[in-house]
């Protein structure tokens, strides 16, 4: 016990230093919210990584689609990593930089008001935001319960409250670039304790050949009555695993707090070297998550009774002390460093999206900040109240929020990504089309949260629904671009101009 505590006073000393360290990045909108558009490739492509994963994916989805899937589980991680990671860099990753500054937008919503000119459609995007970021963020909170009650039998409102001031402090005192270094020091944590967890979890079952041997026994007949389901290539139900794989991968395209990391970037040299280095964290992360979670059903699990958050832990808890508590702080710093992405997106596009010009009319510059970091707190106090609420709460009506949890990915990426992609790349994406796409996506998953019963069966599931969602957008947009009228021609010309300036390369960047 003692050294599970003394690793946990070093951890949060280290972060609250980080942000002290950081006050001096942190003095206007363009420092807090994006690190001054100053942030190398290693912080950049840290931040985006561990962003993605948050302690949801570890304790919540490696659990529950490692007992669906079985083995098959980790090509979730392997779409994370190739779709989620390496795709999006190569594709959003140097457009996203070069139009969000040519248009000084630091958020997505204001991204889209000065692409199409339209402050309607920033605050309808805003709106969408703040709607389905809350319990997003709250949903972090959830894979810890277990975890801290079994490692120090501590109160699980105790952990909420200690990870919520903590985050809060050094995100109000560093801001992003606080955020960036300390993403980069937890994803190291995360690197290390997965690959430790995962050799110590494997050998308690006699090796990976005995596990896999182990898994091919193990029979289920409501899922799959194929011999050795639970140990083959696609597992038991592919289709379903493939819905995951869309929704958890293409999601983070459209996603406000990840899609923002690329609004920091240094330079294109860093482009290159984030995306090597976000793919190759996404293969292990995520790729050891899923794996991890595919030998489930070798544990004795009672999922009917306990859930599927209780797999993960279970698996850990006859593991040697100094493991668990590196595991605490495995999901510690992948719990915080998502909840930090999530509260700077949160507040900075309320502030600089909504109450901007709109509510309160002037703001300078020193007076946005400090709205900022006001919001930090009241979105972090939020979604603990949130999730102490819901973990205490007997009351079975309340579980609408944690079905909420689950339609955030899918409403905000549905609504999203479509409109912000062809945004980067077509000239003729007309203002309509993204509304069109805003509505479609928040809605479906706002009717499926609600009115699940009138979906197809296959896409009741919400993530199948989310998934549905995205790839629908992708062909709303172009087909409600193509026969609304065309866009200003002066107004995207003068957007699309950031990509034919001309600037010096050097010879291993550009043969002439």
């Amino acid at each position: 016990m003692f050294l599970k505590i003394l690793m946990l006073v070093l951890f949060f000393g280290v972060m609250v230093g980080v942000g002290v360290y950081c006050r001096r990045h942190a003095t206007d909108v363009n420092g807090f919210v994006l690190g001054g558009r100053n942030v190398g490739p290693w912080l950049t492509a840290f931040a985006y990584g561990t962003s993605y994963f948050s302690a949801v994916i570890f304790i919540g989805y490696a659990g529950q689609f490692g007992w669906k899937y079985g083995i098959a589980s980790t090509w979730i991680g392997i779409g994370n990593a190739l779709i989620g990671s390496l795709l999006a860099w190569v594709i959003l990753g140097r457009r996203t930089r070069i139009m969000t500054q040519h248009l000084s937008s630091a958020t997505m919503p204001e991204f889209f008001g000065k692409r199409f000119d339209s402050k309607a459609l920033k605050i309808g995007a805003s709106v969408i935001t703040f709607i389905f970021l809350i319990p997003y963020t709250a949903s972090l909170y959830n894979g810890l319960s277990r975890l801290f009650e079994m490692a120090f039998g501590i109160p699980y409102v105790w952990c909420i409250v200690a990870m919520s001031v903590l985050t809060g402090i050094y995100v109000i005192a560093g801001g992003y670039m606080a955020t960036a270094i300390n993403d980069f020091i937890q994803g190291i944590i995360m690197i290390i304790g997965i690959v430790a967890v995962i050799a110590a979890v494997l050998n308690s079952q006699g090796g990976f050949m005995s596990a896999l041997d182990g898994l091919a026994k193990v029979t289920d007949e409501t899922v799959s009555q194929t011999p050795g389901a639970f140990n083959s290539f696609f597992g038991p139900d592919p289709l379903n695993l493939l819905g995951v794989v869309i929704l958890t991968s293409l999601g983070t395209w459209g996603l406000p707090q990840m899609v923002q990391k690329f609004y920091a970037i240094k330079s294109e040299n860093d482009i290159h070297k984030g995306t090597i280095i976000s793919t190759m964290f996404a293969v292990v992360v995520a790729g050891g998550c899923y794996f991890l979670g595919g030998f489930g059903r070798l544990f004795n699990v009672d999922v009917d009774t306990l859930g599927f958050d209780a797999v993960i832990p279970t698996m850990l808890s006859n593991l040697p002390e100094i493991l668990i508590a590196i595991v605490v702080i495995l999901v510690l710093s992948a719990s915080m460093s998502t909840l930090s992405s999530l509260v700077i997106a949160s507040s900075s596009t309320l502030t600089i999206d909504l109450l901007k010009g709109n509510i309160i009319k002037k703001m300078n510059e020193k007076k946005e900040v400090l709205i900022i970091r006001i919001l930090v707190v009241v979105f972090i106090a939020i979604s603990a109240f949130i999730a102490i609420y819901q973990v205490q709460s007997k009351d079975e009506s309340v579980k609408f929020i944690a079905q909420l949890m689950g339609v955030s990915w899918g409403a905000l990426a549905g609504a999203f990504l479509a409109p912000f992609l062809y945004g980067l790349y077509w000239k003729k994406t007309t203002k309509l089309a993204c509304w069109v796409s805003f509505i479609f996506g928040a809605g479906i998953m706002l009717v499926n949260l609600f009115a699940r019963d009138v979906f197809p069966v296959i896409l009741q599931s919400p993530i199948n629904c989310g998934a549905f969602a995205m790839l629908a957008g992708l062909i709303i947009v172009p087909i409600v671009s193509l026969i609304t009228p065309k866009p200003d021609k002066k107004l995207v010309d003068d957007a699309f101009d950031c990509y034919e300036k001309k600037v010096p390369a050097s010879q291993k960047n550009s043969l002439d």
